[in-house]
This record gives C-alpha cells, sequence and structure tokens, in this order.
C-alpha cells in the first residue's frame, strides 16, 4: 500500500506572520509508532503541517489522520478532500475518542483510545478487505510493539527530535484531564519493559532525550529500574512528573543521576479547596516549596504548569500566582485557561450546570474561555492570562527569578532558558522559517547541562559559551 499519516495543524501553527517554536519542538511520535506495524513493503510517508506544507493532490490507498480538538475542523477538512478523491481515510486520536459520532461523518474508520492493538487488527481486516467502521482500544500492552520507525521522521525540523514515550496514561484522575475518557474500558497506566526502554534510547543519535509520558515517574519501580540503567549513557534529557513524584525519597536522585535536568510539574493551583473539586488529590498537603527546592538543590529546572479558573479562583489569581513563581525562582512557567474537554468529569459537570458557553473546538486550546467561571467574569479570565505570561515573563520577572539562585553559573542558566523561550521569539520565526530549527540543538543542551558543568570557562561570558560549539560540527540528534 501507499499510506499517508498526517499531523495536521492549529491555524496558528501555520501563520503566515507568526510560528511559535512551540509547533517544531516535538515530531509525530504516534504516527511514526503506528507506522512500525505497516509491512516493510508499504510506501509510507509523515506530515506534519506544523513544519511543513501538505502536499494535497496525491494518490495514497490510505490516509491516516491523527486528531487533536483544536485541530479538529482541519482533520476533517482534509480527511473529506481525500474520501472525495475515493482515497480511505482513517481517524483517531483524543478527539476522535471523545466526539466518535462527530468523526465517524468524516472518516471510513475510526479508533476510539489507543492504538496498539486496533490498529494491527485493522490492517489484518483491511487486507482481507473487510474493515470494521469502530476499533476499540480493550487489551492494552506495549510488550511487544515494533520499532518506532524514526527515519520517517524529518529531524531536522524539531528542536526535540529524540521524543520517546516509553509508558501510556497515568494512574491519577483529574477531572480536567482527558485520559480516563482516552483509556475508557482497559487499563489506564501502563509501560514498556525497562530493556525495550532502553533499547530505544540507545538507537537515538546524540545526547538530549525528551520523555512525553503523561507521568514519567508514576512507576517507581519502573521508573528507578530506568533511571538507574541510564547512569552512564552520557543523556541529557526533559521530562514530566508530579509534585508528590518529586517528593518521593531517592526517586529524584535517581533521575537526575540518570541526566534528568528539567522537569514539567503540574501545580496547577494552589488553592487546597480547587485542588480537591478537580479530584487532583495527589497534589494535596504537599509541600510545593520543598518539591521546588529539591529539584534546584539536583541542578533539575522547573516548568511549572498552572491552571487558571477553577471555582475559587478570583481577580487575585493571577497576580498571587506569578508572583509565588517568580519568588520560588521557577525558570518557566506554562499557563492554562481551565478548559472542558469533551469526555472529561470537567466538562460533564460544567455541562450540567449549563455553564459551557461554546461549543467551538478551535477555542479548547487553554487560551479561550469556553465557559462560565465562578468568581470571576470570562473577560477577566481571559486577560488575566495573558497578564500572567506578561508578568512572569517580564525581564524584571526573569531578573528576579535568576537572582533566587545560588551562583552565578546558576543565575545565567535560568537568565539563558527562561530569556531563550520567550525573549527570542523572533529568532524562533527565523529559525523555523530556514528549516534551521535543529542547529539550535547544542544551544538548548548546553543551557540544560549548566554552565558550572564547563570546566575552564568563564562564568559571565555567557555568550560565547553558548555558541562556542565550531560552525559544521552540530548534532543531527
Amino acid at each position: 500500500m501507499k499510506v499517508k499519516m498526517i499531523l495536521p495543524a492549529l491555524t496558528e501553527a501555520r501563520s503566515p506572520f507568526w510560528r511559535p517554536i512551540k509547533y517544531s519542538l516535538f515530531p509525530p511520535l504516534g504516527l511514526a509508532t503506528l507506522a512500525g506495524y505497516l509491512s516493510p513493503d508499504d510506501e509510507v510517508e509523515i506530515q506534519d503541517e506544523h513544519v511543513e506544507t501538505l502536499n494535497l493532490e496525491d494518490s495514497p490507498d490510505l490516509v491516516v489522520i491523527q486528531v487533536y480538538i483544536t485541530s479538529a475542523y482541519r482533520a476533517y477538512q482534509i480527511a473529506d478532500h481525500y474520501r472525495s478523491r475515493g482515497v480511505y481515510v482513517c481517524l483517531g486520536g483524543l478527539h476522535v475518542t471523545s466526539m466518535p459520532e462527530e468523526a465517524m461523518q468524516h472518516a471510513d474508520t475510526i479508533f476510539i483510545g489507543p492504538g496498539e492493538d486496533t490498529w494491527p487488527d485493522f490492517l489484518a481486516d483491511l487486507r482481507t478487505w473487510f474493515p470494521r467502521k469502530v476499533y476499540i482500544s480493550r487489551n492494552r500492552s506495549l510488550h511487544d510493539t515494533p520499532p518506532i520507525r524514526r527515519d520517517l521522521i524529518k529531524r531536522h525540523l524539531y528542536l526535540a527530535p529524540n521524543s520517546i514515550v516509553v509508558s501510556r496514561g497515568c494512574p491519577h484522575h483529574c477531572d480536567f484531564c482527558y485520559k480516563d475518557a482516552f483509556f475508557q474500558g482497559g487499563k489506564s497506566y501502563y509501560t514498556q519493559r525497562v530493556e525495550a526502554a532502553l533499547a530505544e534510547i540507545e538507537r537515538l543519535p546524540g545526547k538530549h532525550l525528551y520523555f512525553l509520558d503523561d507521568h514519567l515517574f508514576a512507576s517507581s519501580r519502573f521508573a528507578s529500574t530506568l533511571f538507574r540503567e541510564m547512569r552512564g549513557m552520557g543523556r541529557i534529557w526533559q521530562a514530566a512528573g508530579t509534585v508528590q513524584s518529586v517528593l518521593q525519597p531517592g526517586l529524584l536522585e535517581s533521575a537526575s543521576a540518570g541526566g534528568l535536568r528539567s522537569l514539567f510539574v503540574g501545580f496547577e493551583t494552589l488553592n487546597a479547596h480547587n485542588l480537591r473539586q478537580q479530584h487532583k488529590m495527589h497534589n494535596l498537603n504537599r509541600d510545593y516549596d520543598m518539591a521546588i527546592r529539591r529539584l534546584h538543590d539536583l541542578g533539575i529546572m522547573v516548568n511549572a504548569s498552572f491552571v487558571f479558573g477553577m471555582d475559587e479562583d478570583d481577580e487575585s489569581v493571577f497576580e498571587r500566582t506569578v508572583s509565588w513563581a517568580v519568588s520560588r525562582g521557577i525558570e518557566t512557567a506554562t499557563f492554562h485557561i481551565l478548559t472542558p474537554y469533551p469526555g472529561t468529569a470537567l466538562h460533564q459537570r460544567l455541562q450540567a450546570e449549563g455553564r459551557i458557553i461554546s461549543q467551538d473546538w478551535d477555542l479548547y486550546d487553554t487560551r479561550h474561555v469556553v465557559y462560565r467561571p465562578k468568581k470571576i467574569s470570562p473577560e477577566r479570565l481571559q486577560a488575566g492570562y495573558w497578564q500572567a505570561y506578561h508578568q512572569f515573563y517580564s525581564w524584571g520577572s526573569i531578573l528576579k527569578g535568576a537572582a533566587s539562585k545560588d551562583s552565578i553559573p546558576g543565575a545565567l542558566r535560568h537568565l539563558a532558558y527562561a530569556g531563550a523561550w520567550k525573549k527570542l521569539e523572533s529568532f524562533w520565526d527565523a529559525v523555523i522559517r530556514l528549516g534551521q530549527v535543529n542547529r539550535c540543538l547544542p544551544l538548548l543542551e548546553r543551557v540544560l547541562e549548566g554552565f558550572e558543568r564547563q570546566p575552564g570557562a568563564p562564568e559571565t561570558a555567557l555568550v560565547e559559551m553558548i555558541w562556542e560549539t565550531p560552525p559544521g560540527t552540530e548534532r543531527e540528534g
């Protein structure tokens, strides 16, 4: 077969005026994973519309489209185009699982839930000319998955092409999270075998890794073994974990020794009532300050996640949250407007209360208000979200956060990481358009490693240290 796999883009990612770096970070690993199940005789192509212009005038036998809520309309447009040309079209992903009847109008076959068990069944049925309309995942395991088709990934178009996933799901049940909807009807958390994860890491070139697992630390037994075996591999990596896992004795130390240098942590809110209402119980009665100190003491930078608009939030939440984050020296923060994704417990509750005010999926991007908050107007919530970003990433806040570090190299590292992420947007726009994003990977690696790790380099020569890699020696990976 001639197979085409597509990740449609958000409108912003295709803008002729501005290309945010966040859309050029990671390749479509899910599609590359499914491609591993295809026959060696199949002709396969992956296109990611975030980083390239789609060719819609070709004639594949099979088109597979991964659908997120904010790209749903674009995905349906592409699907309808190919179906009108007589091409067999499959749709899967988070939004398809949440809204199967909607997705079914635009596909020959849809997939509900993860695809490790249903995708091979579909391929077998397709080759005998009897594919079903709907495939529902029930049997979940990562133990017999084939190697990811990384040869199909256009590595030069991504800052972090060495993205990797060694587990699926999360053991927790937050009301606002898609996880329970996507994994309904089967296991909602499971891992690879450690030896398989290590083999995948060994196959990746270069030094940097980015674990895209929802919660890499969820199984302490799996994680501790993985981290221990990664010692001596010479990797530096980023991942996501919870406050609870950060506070677990020994686990973070093992991760740091294995190469962890930056962790995404879901703090979400400083209000205990909000945590209870959203069933984020694993954050209750946890010492956020201690978690941050543990991370910083081990040389691990913090990317903190916060959600605005929960029922106990009023107009003071923006200033209060940002001031707290800056005073703790948090390097980067990701802010969100509470968003009731279809299929979640939050959506069910707000819908029952008559508080959802929009079903325009383009607005379900955690940057727009699509419901009525309790203690704040939609307009003020929207403005406060942007206020938080502006305040946290002002030079004054960045300098204050850097000043909280206990060494000059630590302060420089904070300045380089936070400043490059939000203060060099015109630079990122240029390198994206020139197709040179991956050439910036040595810079990212240097900042993650920490400048104090470079023996003999003057502490104040930040620019020299970042750019000292000789031209033409950049790592592909």
